[in-house]
């Protein structure tokens, strides 16, 4: 028999499953000898390099990294994801001149990429395989001279492991989701940026014009008209037209503006509040752009997520998961309730009504649809919401964002139609029946509260043969002695035994 075993030192340390492998490989280069077997090799990805090893687990061909962890870590971040590496790439083209035909990987991804781009005939080891060679990684380190001892190969796989970890966290924080995330939060606080500096506009510039406030409802308008009229007088109808101020509007304006009962303002105040108005402006298109910037991110990163919930719904759906993964993986019933939490831990706790839904209620047609059809409409959207997610995470950038619209308007038809009155309250269930020591026939009390000292409240007549109970007082007290006497002291004063 051919020796095909390694130091006999880490064969001890293997697990009885590796050690099977081993005297299978063993068994079979054995009876190879017998006949001819196809050529096999095993590829093995270690930090230093690319090795393989033939059927007699004896090393074959290597291709060793460069010294630069850098580099290194590179090529094995290329083998994670699936990708061959330049190293493997010119290993199997080797390998096939030397007559070998078939070659084994541990990572099935990269077998069907060898398969698909270089034509050759691929199988995938089973974990105990894959075990028995990547124990040989001092060995092999060793023998090719890529190590002058173990103390060196550590502090190269130290090194490696630190430049791996760094790419990995580079590629995680510079996926595209995140970037939505970022969006739509900085949308949301120069919304609450906005809203806090259109309050300290209005009431600063009311001490001047108080009945513009009541008059011009929406603050984009509010700060035009503020930065571009400024003083009262000049609030005329013709100015106001300019401004795209309805024409009913801008005569109630223009009148209010010669009988209003504001203070003067001086004009250095009056550029002062000019300028916070200008400011405010500047916010309202910082907004916009940040608006279409999200909305073209979601159209490139989730566009069947934006086509079914649409682009700042979608955004803010992602943020809150932590991702576009983490909302894929999610189910349906957990989307429906996202952003719920304080409530739906509330109901868990004291039995409260759970809610019906979370975030997702800003969708248009869960928003506008009546009370009691919104839970309904909630699973329906949030089903297909799931769906979309999947299909923009883990599928083939197919868009069936305009199908999943079109099943969630007809569903949403249907239960408008079923459902267009609300339905009836349901009873109250019953009461369980209790008997025993306290309750009266039909489950009803005896005694209010618990204790022996509380007083017996009676709320109808005696029925007849029922005892009375005793009304104890502080100082009647059961006499001291035996069972007998204290038995006949209860019956004298009628309380039950």
């Amino acid at each position: 028999m051919v020796n095909c075993m390694p130091n006999p030192k880490l064969v001890i340390q293997l697990r009885f499953s590796q050690r099977n492998y081993l005297l299978t490989q063993c068994v079979d280069n054995t009876v190879s000898l017998l006949g001819h077997r196809d050529m096999k090799a095993f590829i093995v990805q270690f930090p230093f390099g690319v090795a393989a090893f033939d059927d007699k687990n004896q090393l074959v061909e290597k291709a060793l990294f460069p010294k630069k962890a850098t580099q290194a870590a590179k090529s094995l971040l290329r083998t994670e994801t699936g990708k061959l590496s330049d190293q493997t790439t010119s290993l199997i083209s080797l390998l096939k001149n030397s007559g070998y035909d078939t070659f084994v990987f541990g990572n099935g991804k990269l077998a069907e990429e060898a398969q698909r781009r270089l034509k050759v005939t691929v199988e995938v080891a089973k974990p105990a395989e894959a075990a028995v060679f990547s124990s040989r990684m001092s060995e092999v380190a060793l023998e090719s001279g890529f190590a002058e001892n173990q103390q060196e190969l550590d502090t190269w796989n130290r090194n490696v492991s630190m430049e791996l970890s760094k790419l990995r966290i580079k590629g995680a924080t510079g996926k595209r989701d995140l970037i939505i995330s970022q969006g739509i939060q900085t949308l949301d606080s120069l919304d609450q940026t906005v809203n806090l500096f259109m309050s300290r506009l209005r009431e600063w510039y009311g001490v001047y014009f108080p009945e513009l406030d009541r008059l011009i409802e929406k603050h984009e308008t509010y700060s035009r008209l503020v930065m571009n009229i400024g003083d009262r007088e000049n609030y005329t109808q013709e100015a106001l037209e300019a401004e795209n101020i309805p024409k009913e509007r801008a005569q109630l304006v223009a009148k209010a503006a010669e009988s209003s009962m504001g203070a003067d303002i001086s004009t250095p105040d009056l550029e002062q509040v000019q300028a916070l108005a200008k400011d405010v402006l500047a916010f309202y298109n910082l907004r916009k752009s940040m608006e279409d910037y999200v909305d073209h991110t979601m159209e490139e990163v989730a566009p069947n997520v934006r086509a079914v919930a649409g682009a700042l719904l979608g955004a803010r759906m992602i943020s809150l998961a932590g991702g576009l993964q983490n909302l894929a993986m999610r189910p349906a019933s957990t989307i429906q309730v996202l952003g719920a939490e304080k409530a739906l831990f509330r109901s868990l706790k004291t039995g409260a009504r759970p809610p019906k839904h979370g975030l997702i209620f800003q969708h248009t047609l869960l928003h506008d649809a009546k009370r009691w059809q919104r839970g309904k409409i909630a699973r329906v959207i949030a089903g297909k919401l799931a769906i979309a997610a999947r299909a923009d995470a883990f599928g083939d950038k197919h868009f069936i964002g305009d199908d999943l619209k079109v099943e969630i308007n007809k569903r949403i038809e249907e239960i408008r139609e079923k459902y267009k009155e609300p339905l009836p309250p349901k009873e109250p269930k019953p009461k369980p029946q209790r008997e025993g020591f306290g309750y009266r026939e039909g489950g009803e009390k005896r005694f209010e509260g618990g204790g022996g000292e509380q007083r017996f409240q009676r709320r109808e007549p005696f029925r007849e043969g029922e005892r009375r109970p005793f009304q104890q007082k502080p100082h009647q007290r059961p006499p001291k002695g035996g069972k007998r006497r204290r038995k006949q002291w209860r019956d004298k004063r009628g309380r039950p035994s």
